[in-house]
């Protein structure tokens, strides 16, 4: 009798809970997103003449990505903004990577066109370095510009993106803009997976808090991470994300530790990327650098992923198990994840029918956490392109330690 009452207490308890915490969430969510800024609005269309417009370098370190780093650069080149260079990093490929980022460089000299197309050819990888953050470092070493735009070898840039992108961050002061990138879809288990982690970044890392000078919210993004070299130099290069696994997200935390104004900025369709290919391929990728948002530790990657699990499949659970008015609290979570749904539809065109699959993301969610907790130490570490990485050698050059 008395086990009986305590189970039914602590459903209670859970339920009231798990509630409140989603209830809020979709207020202040859905308060907060309608304060950024879209950058397909027309405001931020007008155009920039060549002698206003600020001068813009934009670096793009690539390994191995022969099968998408043409199309990136062409891209690249094809933007409207009127003063801007690309330096595209080639670091340590075994593949046409290089050649390809030489060839896409001799064509844009042999038609005179602008933007001018520089290439860097990374051999050797100095100690204590991580091969992305060494080239992006590089690649920013090579140019003097008033911003510095870093971006992937497989991203697709629409034409007036850039254009759109510093005209708010010259008219908001930011000194680091993060574009949400479009996530390019090939099946519904990439979908799903997406989907999922959208609601989950919402929890981790509040966007709309963003540029709130009072709250810890960061954001960085590996295909969209624009930053005034004022501010780059201000705090510390890349040469202080030197071990960072997941240096984008460090360099926001770096930014906003700085004191320095940071926006976040919706814009579909304005940089594309196809991430992963199927929901076990979102799984995969994630293996490498899940446990390094942990800080590569077990306790909290077990910390996490029961975290993970109550928020997502706990409200499912106990709709379906509770009785009575308990349910209530539960019906509440559940209902305001498939508020959040609908919320989302409208900028990332995903069906809120994936909300009924939200529980199956779940499950993969906290199967991806252990996984590359797992991975990571049953490999004694990381191997990141070509290069293997020990776990006390990323704790110790971590970015926690020079904060």
């Amino acid at each position: 009798m008395i086990f009986r009452e305590i189970i039914r207490a602590g459903s209670i308890f859970l339920s009231i809970l798990l509630g409140a915490v989603w209830l809020r969430l979709i207020v202040e969510g859905g308060l907060g997103v309608r304060k950024l800024a879209d950058l397909t609005d027309p405001e931020w269309g007008y155009p920039f003449s060549p002698e206003s417009a600020p001068r813009l370098a934009i670096v793009v370190p690539g390994c191995n990505e022969e099968a998408a780093v043409r199309g990136a650069l062409a891209s690249l080149t094809a933007l409207d903004y009127p003063n801007f260079e690309i330096v595209a990093i080639d670091d340590r490929s075994t593949d046409q990577t290089g050649e390809i980022m030489d060839e896409v460089a001799a064509q844009a000299r042999a038609r005179g066109d602008h933007p001018r197309v520089t290439v860097v050819h990374i051999k050797e990888l100095p100690a204590g370095w991580l091969g992305k953050t060494h080239a992006m470092w590089t690649g920013a070493n090579a140019v003097r510009s008033d911003w510095i735009l870093f971006t992937d070898a497989d991203c697709i840039f629409r034409s007036d993106c850039l254009r759109r992108a510093l005209a708010y961050a010259e008219s908001s002061g930011a000194d680091h803009l993060v574009l949400f990138p479009t996530m390019l879809r090939e099946s519904w288990g990439e979908t799903m997976m997406f989907s999922f982690f959208q609601t989950l970044f919402n929890f981790a890392h509040r966007p709309w808090k963003v540029a709130d000078p009072r709250a810890p919210d960061h954001v960085g993004v590996g295909a969209f991470n624009l930053i005034r070299r004022s501010a780059y130099s201000q705090v510390g290069t890349y040469e202080a994300l030197r071990l960072s696994v997941v240096d984008d997200m460090d360099l926001g935390k770096l930014v906003k530790h700085r004191g320095l104004k940071q926006r976040v900025a919706f814009g579909e369709g304005l940089v594309s990327l196809h991430w992963a290919k199927g929901a076990f391929g979102v799984v995969n990728n994630l293996s490498k650098n899940l446990f390094a948002f942990f800080k590569f530790s077990w306790l909290r990657a077990l910390g996490g992923a029961i975290g993970l699990a109550f928020l997502s499949l706990g409200p499912f659970a106990g709709l379906v198990w509770a009785h009575g008015w308990v349910r209530l609290g539960y019906g509440i979570a559940v209902a305001s994840i498939a508020v959040l749904y609908i919320g989302m539809q409208k900028k990332t065109k995903i069906s809120p029918l994936f909300f009924f699959l939200y529980p199956l993301g779940g499950v993969l969610g906290v199967y991806a956490i252990l996984r590359s907790a797992f991975i990571t130490t049953v490999h004694g570490g990381v191997t990141w392109r070509g290069t293997k990485y020990s776990i006390a050698e990323l704790k110790a050059g971590g970015l926690s330690n020079s904060l």
